[in-house]
């Protein structure tokens, strides 16, 4: 049997609805959760391979996205909370209980500062934007996973729609880009 990219992925892509407006994340104890609410629907969201990244149970990826950091507040057991790694540019926030990601949050000067990262999966609403690409395809490796069958796993994201990156998608890399040619007043004149 072939292994799980993420249950999103595994089963079919379904579409997004370019629509949906927010909704609530909680996370996975059985009473008391965490509950984050989104107030709009998510960008960029992708499968990460990561080892940053919280996985649901079985899968080589995360499927993650962002929206704005004003639009994610935690309205629910808020002292379960916890940051997994404090000196990471993400600090994720999770479940001190389950340990369920919850949201990710940038505090230091970086290109995606600004934006929250979020598992969409953790909602009960459906539409969320569907995964966009993969990200950081080859670090499934540093966790173990098999060189041989990363074939195997391209393959799998091709079928389902979705380019395969070892970093991110060539538009982020643009910004990133962007943002540090301005920092060092390269572009400065030219925008």
């Amino acid at each position: 049997m072939a292994p799980s990219l993420h249950p999103s992925v595994d089963s079919g892509i379904q579409k997004g609805d370019a629509n949906i407006t927010g909704g609530k994340l909680y996370c996975h104890c059985p009473n008391n959760k965490v509950e984050v609410t989104l107030g709009s629907n998510v960008a960029h969201n992708h499968a990460c391979g990561c080892s940053k990244c919280w996985k649901p149970s079985g899968a080589l990826f995360s499927v993650v996205g962002v929206l704005p950091a004003d639009e994610v507040n935690v309205t629910a057991n808020a002292n379960k909370i916890h940051i997994v790694d404090e000196t990471a540019a993400i600090q994720r926030n999770a479940c001190k209980e389950c340990g369920v990601h919850m949201y990710g949050h940038i505090i230091n000067d970086h290109p995606f500062k600004g934006l929250d990262f979020v598992h969409t999966e953790l909602s009960d609403s459906k539409g969320w934007q569907e995964p966009q690409f993969a990200a950081f395809v080859s670090s499934i490796i540093e966790q173990g996973f098999d060189p041989k069958g990363m074939d195997e796993i391209r393959q799998k994201f091709k079928k389902e729609g979705l380019e395969s990156y070892d970093v991110l998608s060539p538009a982020l890399m643009d910004l990133i880009a962007t943002h540090t040619a301005q920092k060092s007043a390269k572009l400065s004149s030219k925008l």
